[in-house]
């Protein structure tokens, strides 16, 4: 059996060491930016929920006006090509509303991982630091350690939330602009069988 020389080992532990030593400082920072981002995505729904509490809906309203503009630019006529038109206007009310889901979602994963990370990295620090007789820096790290791991926790949790929230209102939002152009196909087709515009899952 191949064993590695004891000189070897320690040169790649102590070279693993180093690199989450490195890793500490962008994962804190990593954490305090997720804080803010999750800060603003609060900020974000708020607004939006007033506006829906008072009947703006944003997403369908700008839909709306862009099935508006293609009908205006083909003068009122359907011709070739109208249903496809208005399809591309409803895929890319569903791009952009899973672009802002999105924005949510991300943290669910992002954020048990950073907290993770910045669990583990100081847990290797106070480790160091008992090694050492160092016990008020194992403190602080433990402090560090914990504290990194509640709050990736709850910026998850708040993003799951949001997200599902979220998910919620763009379904509701596509069916409806879903309907606009379906609507606006059967006003305007004088012939042919009836068009479907669908809005992306």
């Amino acid at each position: 059996m191949f064993n590695l020389p004891d000189a070897s080992i320690h040169a790649l532990e102590t070279l693993l060491y180093s690199i989450s030593t490195v890793l500490y400082l962008p994962v804190l920072l990593g954490i305090a930016a997720l804080v803010l981002h999750m800060l603003l995505c609060l900020g974000i729904y708020a607004a939006e929920w007033l506006e829906r509490r008072r009947g703006v809906r944003v997403l369908v309203a700008t839909a709306r006006r862009d099935m508006a503009a293609v009908l205006t630019a083909s003068d009122g006529e359907p011709g070739p090509g109208l249903d496809a038109r208005l399809e591309r206007v409803v895929q890319r009310a569903d791009a952009a509303g899973v672009r802002r889901l999105d924005a949510v979602r991300f943290v669910v994963r992002v954020g048990p991982a950073l907290g993770l990370m910045g669990t583990l990295i100081p847990m290797g620090i106070s480790l160091a630091g008992l090694a050492q007789g160092n016990l008020p820096k194992m403190a602080e790290s433990m402090t560090t350690a914990f504290t990194a791991t509640v709050v990736g926790l709850a910026c998850s949790v708040t993003a799951y939330v949001l997200g599902l929230a979220r998910e919620h209102w763009l379904r509701a939002d596509l069916t409806d602009i879903s309907y606009a152009a379906e609507t606006l196909l059967a006003t305007h087709e004088h012939k042919g069988a009836p068009h479907l515009v669908r809005a992306g899952a």
